[in-house]
Parts: C-alpha cells; sequence; structure tokens
C-alpha cells in the first residue's frame, strides 16, 4: 500500500462533518506489471494488541528497514530504540516517542496515526462515512458551515452556509478542534444528533439523522464547445469511474479544462489511470526506492481515445498525485498548463496498519516525471502564469478559468 501525501498549510481545515477529511492526500499503487515494491493490499486494520513499549519498538523496527533514506537524516537510528528502552508505559507514552523519533528524519510526510486518525483515514479513502454532510472551518474561533452537500441529512435539516456551530449534544464547541467537533457530530448511521446554530443572529435547534455519506472527487459542465472537469481529489475509489462520467457528460466538447486547483492529492492508481486516458504509450511516472532502485509505470492500452485540447489549471495546492497527472501532460505536451507553480510533493508513502489498531504513513521512495524531472520541492510551472489576487478573491472573480477559456478558444481555433 503506497501513499503519496501532503499536509497542505491552510489556517481553514475543511471537515466533512462525521470524518475529519485530512489535507494529507492518501495513495495507493496499483499497476498490472508485477513489482514487488508496487504490491498493494486493500487498507486494513491490525486489531493485535500489543504494550505501548512494543508498539514503539515495532514502529522503530519498521522505520529501520523500510524508511527511504538509509542514513535516517544523517543520524545513528539504534539511539532511538535505546534512548526509550524501558520508558514507555502508556499509549500517551508511546505516541509522544514515536512523534519524536519520527519528527528527527525531518520529513513533514512520515507520520504516525493513532487508532481514531487511522480509521479516519480509511474512511477518506472509501468516500464513506456516518455524518451530516457539510464542511466547516474554524473562522477566528468560531465553526461555520461553508458549503452544504447536496441530497445529506444536512440538506434536509435545512442547513445553511454561514451558519455557526454552537454546541452538539449539549457539548460547547468552543475552543475545540475541528476534529474534535467532527468526533461529536460522528456516530452510528440511523441515530440522530442535536446541533445548536446561530444564523442571524438567531439561536437554532437541528435534531439531525446520521447517513452515510458518500464524497463526490469529480464535477463536471458543458458551455458550448468546452468541457469543464473539476478534479477535487484523487483520493476516492471511485475516482476513475467518476472521470469517465464525466468525460461522457462533456463527450459532446471540442476540447476540455481539467481543474486540478486545490487538490493536493489521492489514491495513485488514480492519477495513473487518469493519466493513460491521454497518455497512450510511454512511461506515465517513475518510482524511485530505497538505495535507487527505480521501477517505470508505463501505459496500458485502452479503448479510450481522447483527441480533444485539453488546459489544465494548477496552483500552489495542487500536489502529489495532481503533479503526477500534470507532470505527465506536460512531459508529452498534451496540454497547456495555466495557473501558478505547483506545490512539489514528490515523495511516496507507504500506509502501513500496525497494532492497536494504530497506523504508519511512512516515506519509501520518491518519483519523477515521465521525462525524469524530480519535482519535490520544486512544483511544476504552468505555460502560462497566471496569478489570483486578494481583490479577486474578494470579488469572486477567477482570472485562471477566464485565462483557460481564452486559450481554448484560440486552441479551437487554430485546430
Amino acid at each position: 500500500m503506497l501513499n503519496i501525501a501532503m499536509r497542505r498549510r491552510n489556517k481553514a481545515i475543511i471537515i466533512l462533518i462525521g470524518a475529519l477529511i485530512t489535507l494529507f492526500a492518501v495513495n495507493y499503487i496499483y499497476v498490472s506489471n508485477h513489482n514487488p515494491l508496487l504490491e498493494v493490499q486493500q487498507p486494513s486494520v491490525n486489531t493485535t494488541k500489543i504494550s505501548p513499549q512494543k508498539l514503539f519498538e515495532h514502529t522503530w523496527q519498521i522505520v529501520k528497514n523500510e524508511y527511504y533514506d538509509p542514513n535516517f537524516n544523517q543520524q545513528y537510528w539504534i539511539r532511538w530504540k535505546k534512548h526509550y528502552s524501558g520508558k514507555i508505559k502508556t499509549t500517551d507514552d508511546a505516541k509522544v516517542a514515536i512523534e519524536t523519533m519520527l519528527a528527527s528524519l525531518d520529513d513533514p510526510y512520515s507520520r504516525y496515526m493513532t487508532k481514531e486518525e487511522f480509521a479516519e483515514q480509511n474512511n477518506s479513502i472509501t468516500s464513506k462515512m456516518s455524518g451530516i454532510g457539510v464542511n466547516i472551518v474554524n473562522d477566528a474561533g468560531k465553526i461555520r458551515i461553508i458549503s452544504v452537500l447536496e441530497n445529506t441529512p444536512a440538506q434536509f435539516a435545512d442547513l445553511k452556509v454561514d451558519d455557526v456551530i454552537i454546541a452538539i449534544d449539549d457539548t460547547k464547541v468552543s475552543g475545540l478542534s475541528l476534529a474534535q467537533v467532527a468526533n461529536l457530530v460522528k456516530g452510528p448511521v440511523n441515530t440522530f444528533v442535536s446541533i445548536d446554530l446561530m444564523r442571524d443572529n438567531e439561536l437554532i435547534n437541528k435534531k439531525i439523522i446520521r447517513k452515510e455519506i458518500s464524497i463526490k472527487t469529480i464535477k463536471s459542465s458543458l458551455d458550448k464547445d468546452i468541457g469543464y472537469i473539476q478534479i477535487n481529489s484523487f483520493i476516492s475509489s471511485s475516482t476513475p469511474n467518476e472521470f469517465l462520467e464525466a468525460l461522457e457528460n462533456t463527450h459532446d466538447a471540442k476540447g476540455l479544462i481539467i481543474d486540478l486547483r486545490g487538490n493536493t492529492g489521492g489514491l495513485l492508481p488514480n492519477a495513473v489511470f487518469i493519466s493513460n486516458l491521454f497518455v497512450r504509450h510511454g512511461r506515465i511516472v517513475s518510482i524511485v526506492g530505497r538505495n535507487g532502485y527505480r521501477y517505470d509505470v508505463m501505459a496500458q492500452d485502452n479503448n479510450v481515445n481522447i483527441n480533444k485540447p485539453v488546459v489544465l489549471l494548477v496552483d500552489g495546492a495542487s500536489a502529489s498525485a495532481s503533479e503526477i497527472f500534470s507532470g505527465a501532460m506536460k512531459d508529452y505536451k498534451l496540454a497547456k498548463i495555466i495557473g501558478t507553480q505547483t506545490y512539489g510533493k514528490g515523495m511516496v508513502q507507504k500506509i502501513i496498519p500496525m497494532p492497536n489498531e494504530t497506523g504508519l504513513n511512512l516515506t519509501i521512495a520518491k518519483y519523477l516525471t515521465p521525462k525524469g524531472h524530480d519535482i519535490n520541492k520544486l512544483g511544476i510551472n504552468p505555460d502560462i502564469i497566471t496569478p489570483i489576487t486578494k481583490k479577486d478573491i474578494e470579488e469572486k472573480n477567477d482570472p485562471q478559468l477566464e485565462k483557460a477559456k481564452l486559450v481554448m478558444e484560440k486552441m479551437l481555433n487554430e485546430k
């Protein structure tokens, strides 16, 4: 199980209530060619129970055997095992020790997950979770709803954008993290949650039934000759089918605008699958593992034939799996890329279920674009740089999308 991940630096962390939608994008990889480095199993939970001390030692051993850098950030790795020998008594002790040990690698992508965090990550992959169906942010200490998903309990209960959550089942949310708020709303399907809201200076209460929420990662629309496909994330196992559906919805378009802005990554096979719809021959991405082991993921024959001009929209939050797709499209000159420089996340993590139902995301490799470019900490430069200013945001203008439409119209006229 492999994961290409990033933590998006953003003060407003978005949560789908019922489960934390982390800005750490999880990716697995599957290729039809057999390759031990890339072997995949389905997300699983290790229910083996061991002591906190043994959990730390187990984690230490995994890092020793599998971490990408065999020099461990220029340190003598056994020192951590000696340092904590016999000192870890509680679950919190193990968490602190493991996180301290991982921090010494100076690797923002390798991280330990508690039982709750690991469960949330697996829920994100299946894109199914128990909740009510809203996105929230922490707005200067207020938990504010920023969107209500269609056909969800939240919509049926008439929750609104800009509603401020005051309490959940009589527990005040002031001072709580977004993850804590999400956990308060979580619960078994078909049970009720009571939410106190402030709307236009009026306190209202809603009793909302929890349901399984399926998350759509792709939206599409058609405007005359131009099709628009927005890929919000590559994280869902349903993303390939959603993209094929989007292609069908935009079948009559003469050109496609594919929007990757804000897409922090997702499942690597999704990036490979979608890239393969455009890249018919050759390398899609290369995975370089410990001690220089390299594996090339090659395009496979498929029955999809896309002969349309393509424009990709990217920004500084387009990362990981997004950069695999945009990197392949740029290297093969299959699209014009518009926007701002991408994030530059070129490392690969393995998702490791660990005892006590915990987990570990561990960097085990890096990836290169088809032409061998290492984009880690560099990103991908657009063909046409088009920034969005603070004024644009305030006035709800989208100069990047407008530029994409102009470029597409020119490409269609020249075709």
